[in-house]
């Protein structure tokens, strides 16, 4: 009997003010990557709810998503998948804002050119794939999202 397939659930948040997008650097195996503020869904939690922590976790900020992008399969190795659900919120203006999670070594306001210039270090593909799929209007409504039977 094969193996069961088990993608790790993840949520990622698209956080845009200003024309630039807020990034999370992290120090994954010696090297510098950056990432949207992102993270694990935990036991009992929403998927709305585990954007929320992830973000005041990683950022500081208190945010409420606006709606979501897109539901991404990824794969990083044979031995490792993803199903990640990303999510976007627009401010009005750049918050200046801290991490509280002691992995993240420091935020980056960035243009999507700042961020395509650093392709080679973004943690997967789809820091680019979703706010590209953010700019051209892919959106959907939070209540898509059922979470009534936790």
């Amino acid at each position: 009997m094969t193996e069961r397939y088990k993608p790790n659930t993840t949520v990622a948040c698209i956080i845009e003010a200003q024309g630039k997008y807020l990034l999370v650097e992290e120090l994954i195996d010696g090297q510098l990557k950056y990432n949207q503020p992102a993270g694990h869904i935990e036991a009992n939690e929403s998927i709305i709810s585990a954007c929320i922590r992830e973000v005041q976790e990683e950022t500081g900020l208190v945010i409420e998503p606006q709606g979501l992008v897109g539901i991404y399969q990824f794969s990083a190795s044979e031995t490792l998948a993803f199903v990640r659900y990303t999510f976007y919120v627009r401010l009005d203006e750049i918050l200046e804002s801290k991490p509280e999670d002691a992995a993240i070594n420091g935020l980056k306001w960035l243009s999507l050119a700042q961020i395509t210039a650093i392709s080679s270090q973004l943690r997967s593909p789809l820091v680019i794939e979703s706010i590209t799929d953010h700019l051209t209007g892919k959106h959907y409504p939070l209540d898509i999202l059922n979470a009534q039977y936790l």
